[in-house]
């Protein structure tokens, strides 16, 4: 097995041929969760792992997983995948790429005639994105216990249809429970998302974690009044209070570089009139840090400042804290297997922290767990332009392989040795 390799044709011809299915006028996907575009895909993804004689299992929220056998029986598979759901304004990357690239190993292994000790199986889990369904990562959710199947459920899209009617009206509710599909490691590629990789010709990011993040939802409350006969001694004005507490959020991500980022993405001003003083301002604060006790630090910086900004000109405040993801740390066995995957295929890699989150967050709460960057041209995502190129594909796919294959060995040697 150590010098197998990929196809590299094979495998990009699946990154085009997937990215018909939702495909958009400007060379992006629009591929939904719980879609019909979506139910499309699906239906392609079971009808290639049936060519290679895989056993597909679909869970209540329509996980899916699909098995191909080990020599050894008694050992529990090894999983790749990710997710093949993608924002409005979706490229033809992210996501889709773990899954194919998973999907191009079991392929490579079988013209081989190769088998692993342990079985390996494909993973495409539910609703990623979260871009029609919120949460994000809510099919892993119920699988390790976040959510429970009645809350996937009950979540709405924008036009008030629920998760649970759109999952039975494309026919992929399965009938496995949510979680009863277990694992012995999770290995899941994923492009950056970022610029880090393509800015220090890094051919590979081995992901060692992924920050925690906590979100919030903010108002600030003053008065409206005429701009021109309200003097400025006399105002309320909470777009200002808003400016205030923006410049703080950006401070307290700087005062924690190099690895806290902290955004001000969504801003909302009332009555937002040319001649009104904005009577109120409704806005949200993002902060990640891949520590836990920084993360901490800066939300209490965060509220300091906010209290501040209001008081300071007789405003209303209201802060709320709407989300709060520990950061995560991959399992150090796992990412061995990445990085001797990296050393046989040759190529240059860094460790590197994930800013984005991922299912294989939830899965590191259950299994033992490792992500694969390859880069992104530009650190742009979730647009049509996202871009990687075939041969940056073809690389993390065969350290993929590569980092699999190390990993089964690591599973058998234990087993024999137990």
């Amino acid at each position: 097995m150590s010098n197998l390799k990929i196809n590299p044709d094979r495998l990009w011809q699946s990154l085009m041929e997937t990215a018909r299915i939702g495909g958009t006028p400007e060379g992006g996907i629009a591929r939904l969760t719980l879609s019909e575009d979506d139910a499309k895909v699906r239906a392609w993804l079971a009808a290639q792992t049936a060519a290679l004689g895989m056993t597909l299992v679909v869970d209540e929220v329509g996980n899916m997983f699909a098995t191909l056998p080990g020599r050894n029986p008694n050992l529990a598979p090894i999983a790749m995948g990710s997710h093949l759901d993608t924002q409005p304004t979706g490229g033809k990357f992210d996501g889709v790429l773990g899954v194919l690239a998973g999907l191009e190993v079991l392929r490579s292994l079988k013209d081989a005639g190769l088998t692993t000790e342990a079985p390996l199986m494909l993973v495409n889990w539910t609703n990623e994105e979260g871009s029609r369904f919120s949460p994000a990562m809510l099919g892993s959710g119920v699988w390790a216990g976040v959510y429970s199947r009645a809350e996937a459920d009950a979540r709405q899209d924008a036009a008030g249809e629920s998760f649970g009617a759109a999952l039975d009206a494309i026919g992929w509710r399965g009938t496995a429970r949510a979680g009863s599909q277990r694992f012995a490691a999770m290995f899941e590629l994923h492009i950056e998302q970022g610029p880090v990789l393509e800015a220090e010709g890094k051919e590979i990011g081995i992901v060692t974690g992924v920050q925690g993040l906590r979100w919030f939802e903010a108002r600030l409350t003053g008065c409206a009044a005429h701009t021109g006969s309200t003097p400025m001694t006399m105002r309320r004005n909470a777009l200002l209070g808003a400016a205030r507490v923006i410049e703080a959020v950006d401070a307290i991500g700087l005062a924690h570089a190099p690895h806290a980022v902290a955004t001000v993405g969504f801003l909302e001003v009332s009555p937002n009139s040319n001649n009104v003083i904005p009577g109120q301002v409704d806005f949200t604060i993002d902060l990640r840090h891949p520590d836990d006790a920084v993360l901490a630090q800066m939300e209490a910086d965060l509220r300091a400042a906010f209290d501040t900004a209001a008081g300071g000109i007789g405003l209303e405040g209201d802060l709320r804290r709407i989300s709060k993801v520990d950061a995560v740390r991959f399992d150090a066995d796992c990412i061995a297997s990445v990085r001797a995957g990296a050393e046989r295929a040759g190529v240059c890699g860094r460790e590197i922290i994930s800013g984005a989150g991922h299912d294989a967050v939830h899965c590191a709460a259950v299994a033992p767990t490792v992500m694969i960057f390859v880069p992104s041209e530009g650190g742009l995502s979730h647009n049509p332009a996202e871009a990687t190129s075939a041969a940056e594909c073809a690389t993390g796919t065969q350290v993929l392989l590569d980092a699999v294959l190390a990993h089964d060995r690591l599973l058998a040697e234990r087993h024999r040795a137990a």
